[in-house]
């Protein structure tokens, strides 16, 4: 090699250092301003500024370090979810989440968990989530947009727009692309149909939530989400029938109970009553309703916009409900 290539090589090299040296500076210089912000910045006004929100300009900064600048930001968008759902303050904000979600997987368009996740994470309602199932649906459609054979990414755009927006002809729309793609399971084709016949019957959403459940292909977080959306709909039908249980008390006795404790004297249940997590749950007196602690990791619940299943129930110490914490 000539001096000249020699130094050409040195040349380059040496930028190539400097540049992802700098790249990391930026990194770091932006952790540190927002760690002094945090300090210095009244709780209302917290981590809610993004220093680079083009992807774009990020995109061609981090060159060879993209999918280490997409880590980056993946972590970054955990934190600022976590962090924010965590927070006692009232007027809860995630409004960096999809910037930061929107930045991951432009730098890595192949971060699947990031698009999966990620609308998880946007879609779930106030005040655990930002509520936007909006932008659930578009960071999905940019994941299609760069791997067109994904069938995931549109089931979960119909578990959007089935689970959150409660549109089942959408919803049956894009189950039915899914099946139509490459690998799609076996199960897949029969999703459409059931959600256009039953639509908004918990039964339904029961299945649905089933089949991601059994899947023998489904990751370990999709098995937790199906776990976690089966206790919901478990919620939902016990909190029906209890609040049968205290219409039946107040219209025998003249009076709507003021406690779980007249219920059990009565003898309509054992104990007081817990949801699948075992949180005892709430009895409004006034209004006859029964409601989740607001401890319970189980919240919020879904909106329940459908007709209500009929559910026996015995009354006395067999009441299944009855078993108190």
């Amino acid at each position: 090699m000539t001096p000249g290539g020699e130094r050409s090589r040195s040349s380059a090299l040496v930028s190539g250092a400097v540049i992802a040296l700098l790249f990391a500076a930026v990194v770091g210089l932006q952790a540190a301003r927002e760690r002094v912000g945090t300090e210095l910045a009244p709780s209302a006004a917290t981590g809610h500024v993004l220093y680079v929100r083009s992807p774009p300009f990020v995109t061609r900064a981090a060159l060879s370090y993209r999918s280490v600048a997409a880590d980056v930001y993946w972590i970054r968008a955990i934190q600022h979810y976590g962090g924010t759902k965590l927070s006692k303050d009232p007027n809860k904000q995630y409004d960096l989440l999809f910037p930061l979600l929107d930045l991951t997987t432009s730098l890595d368009p192949h971060f699947n968990v990031a698009y999966r996740f990620g609308a998880i994470f946007l879609a779930e309602p106030a005040p655990a989530g930002p509520g936007r199932p909006d932008q659930a649906i578009a960071l999905l459609q940019k994941g299609l947009q760069a791997q067109p054979e994904r069938w995931e990414f549109a089931q979960d755009i119909g578990f959007v727009h089935y689970w959150w927006e409660h549109d089942y002809t959408k919803a049956a729309e894009w189950f039915r692309r899914a099946a139509d793609m490459p690998h799609a399971p076996n199960w897949m084709s029969g999703l459409a149909a059931v959600t256009l016949a039953e639509g908004g019957n918990r039964g339904s959403s029961r299945r649905l939530w089933q089949q991601m459940l059994e899947d023998p292909g489904a990751a370990d977080w999709i098995v937790s989400q199906a776990r976690f959306r089966l206790a919901q709909l478990d919620t939902l039908d016990q909190i029906d029938a209890l609040e049968r249980i205290v219409m039946t008390y107040t219209q025998r006795n003249g009076a709507a109970p003021r406690t779980w404790e007249d219920v059990v004297h009565a003898g309509y249940l054992r104990g007081i009553p817990i949801d699948p997590e075992r949180y005892p749950y709430r009895l409004d007196p006034a209004r006859g309703r029964v409601e989740l602690d607001p401890g319970s990791p189980l919240g919020p619940l879904p909106a329940a916009d459908q007709p209500r299943p009929s559910i026996k129930l015995e009354t006395g110490p067999s009441t299944p409900l009855g078993a108190g914490r």
